[in-house]
């Protein structure tokens, strides 16, 4: 097969392009450039798509003698990334950037490159594996739990699936990666993963905010409207959050207030205990399945497992996945509480904690990949007073 490999720079996209070559694939090298200022260098690990990245993914092209080509990709990025960000806090809610991109940059804008300069399939160092099923291909989990990405992967769609390859699917661990780049010579071997958000590179999202949002100042207020402090924009805040409240006084019994949800109409921010994170009942809308023969686009007419089911539910990354009770079609009041005719209503097994809008719901049943939706609301817990 003709291959395009998207080579990042680091040591995961370098080992999974090397073994593509190895399978006797016809495979060129690509290195997406996604910052709108390419001369800016890496802060330690964080973030990517430095200049140093589009070198050293330059000499492992070199090293594994395929031909390797830079694409200027800033422009989309930014629309379709950097833009929704911000728009998503503005609208208080909490995006995930890198579901984002692998949504419309690396499995939408790559992939139909890809496709129309004649290429079979796109390879990349996600730690996810594409196996054959009884039914065709399904997307599952990569074998470490630690590096799995099978999460940021689910919005690729059906039809993309036979049209990637994924080759580190089966590593039991980063370190074997590590060994394998060494003993390659690739020259990447050592070098540090990259974390946080990557156009955000010295981590700082609130002054990232700030400089796109401005300032805007509002009320910290309890559960009950009670005014605890004031705030300088309620998209500096989401929920879950612990740190940096800035609250005037302490709770009475003195535990830890937590960020329940944010108000962009009154520019409130509403904080509480920690049950109050507690959620047992999640919409979400914009499903994309990947499993035609498992629920599929018109399969959920109910799925109930009565605490066992086999279905489950990821909202993080690496969160942990939750048992769901009950898969259904929003009715129609669910429906209008989040202004979608399209939705989907989880009912879970046991609550979670701190979910918030905008974040991306990922259905699993066992290592397999069903589906992924945007989480448009989540309702709490009701709390005995």
């Amino acid at each position: 097969m003709r291959v395009l490999a998207a080579l990042s720079g680091g040591v995961d996209s370098a080992v999974a392009a090397a073994r593509a070559v190895d399978a006797g694939h016809e495979v060129v090298g690509v290195h997406m450039a996604l910052s709108a200022q390419p001369l800016e260098c890496r802060l330690s690990s964080r973030g990517c798509c430095s200049v140093e990245d589009a070198g050293d993914a330059a000499r492992a092209a070199e090293i594994m003698g395929i031909p390797f080509y830079v694409w200027d990709l800033a422009e989309d990025f930014e629309k379709t990334v950097i833009e929704d960000f911000v728009e998503q806090y503005a609208r208080g809610r909490t995006p995930n950037p890198c579901v984002r991109c692998n949504e419309f940059v690396k499995f939408r804008e790559l992939a139909q490159r890809a496709h129309s300069l004649g290429f079979d399939a796109v390879c990349t160092g996600h730690y996810a594996s594409i196996v054959t099923g009884p039914a065709g291909l399904e997307l599952h989990r990569g074998a470490d739990p630690l590096k799995d990405q099978s999460y940021v992967l689910a919005v690729m769609g059906r039809s993309e699936l036979s049209r990637v390859l994924l080759p580190l699917g089966g590593v039991t661990s980063k370190a074997e990666v590590r060994a394998e780049a060494q003993a390659r010579g690739l020259g990447v071997s050592n070098k540090p993963d990259s974390y946080d958000i990557c156009f955000i590179p010295d981590g700082d999202t609130r002054a990232f905010l700030r400089a796109h949002l401005g300032t805007e100042p509002g009320r910290i207020v309890g559960p009950e409207g009670e005014v605890l402090g004031s705030h300088e924009g309620y998209w500096n805040f989401t929920v879950g959050q612990r740190k940096g409240l800035r609250i005037d006084q302490p709770a009475s019994d003195g535990r830890p207030r937590y960020v329940l949800e944010t108000r962009p109409a009154t520019n409130e921010v509403v904080v509480g205990a920690s049950e109050f994170l507690c959620v047992d009942r999640i919409i979400c809308s914009d499903v994309v399945w990947l499993a035609s023969d498992d629920l599929g686009d018109e399969g959920v007419t109910g799925v109930c497992g009565q605490g066992s089911s086999s279905l489950f539910i990821q909202v993080r990354a690496h969160g942990e996945a939750v048992p769901v009770d009950l898969l259904t079609h929003s009715d129609v009041e669910e429906a209008a509480c989040v202004g979608r005719e399209e939705s989907l209503t989880v009912r879970l097994s046991r609550p979670i904690r701190g979910v918030a809008a905008g974040q991306s719901a990922v259905f699993y049943r066992g290592s397999r990949v069903l589906g992924e939706g945007t989480i448009e609301k989540a309702f709490r817990v009701a709390v005995s007073e």
